[in-house]
This record gives C-alpha cells, sequence and structure tokens, in this order.
C-alpha cells in the first residue's frame, strides 16, 4: 500500500526549462541520477517494509534495519537515507550518502 501511495504522489513529472536545446552530455547525466535514485527508491520501499515510517531513525536502526543492511551490504546510514527518501520523496534526503 505505501509503495503504491508513493509511486501515485510521483507520477506528476518536473517541469522543463522553456525552449532550451538540451545539451546531450547532460541530459546523460541526468538520465545517470534517475536511474539512481529510482534503484535508492526500491531500496528504501525494501527499507519502508522492514522498519515502517512511524518509526525513528533510531527505532529504525535498532531493530530489523541494521540487520538487513547488513545482509545486503549497504551501510546502515544509506539504508536510513533510502527510507527517509521512500518516506518524503525529496531528494535531500540522501544528500551525502547515495547523491
Amino acid at each position: 500500500m505505501v509503495r503504491q501511495v508513493v509511486r501515485d504522489v510521483r507520477t506528476t513529472p518536473a517541469p522543463r526549462p522553456p525552449n532550451r536545446r538540451p545539451d546531450p552530455t547532460v541530459a546523460a547525466l541526468r538520465r545517470t541520477v534517475d536511474n539512481l535514485v529510482a534503484s535508492t527508491q526500491a531500496i528504501g520501499e525494501l527499507m519502508l517494509e522492514v522498519a515502517p515510517a512511524y518509526l525513528s531513525d533510531t527505532e529504525a536502526a535498532t531493530g530489523a534495519l541494521a540487520l538487513l543492511c547488513e545482509q545486503i551490504g549497504e551501510p546502515l546510514e544509506n539504508g536510513l537515507a533510502a527510507r527517509r527518501y521512500a518516506i518524503s520523496g525529496d531528494r535531500r534526503a540522501l544528500h551525502g550518502t547515495v547523491l
């Protein structure tokens, strides 16, 4: 249910700048970042299944989330950031971790 709600909220595309010719290099980098964010979203949704949104970061980190992060080889801080991103949809939640 959480995944569907998050996807519904994110279906609106971001506005594009008016009448600018896109630089192919910048476009390729944007696609790369978008792919990275999409994979982080999937990891965040997995983290939410283990540690629901009503838990604080501290509660989530001391529970099964630390074990999950260890099992998949993801640092706990990155797992928590992906979880925060899945909750909020704000890319700033990923600052300093994966982006």
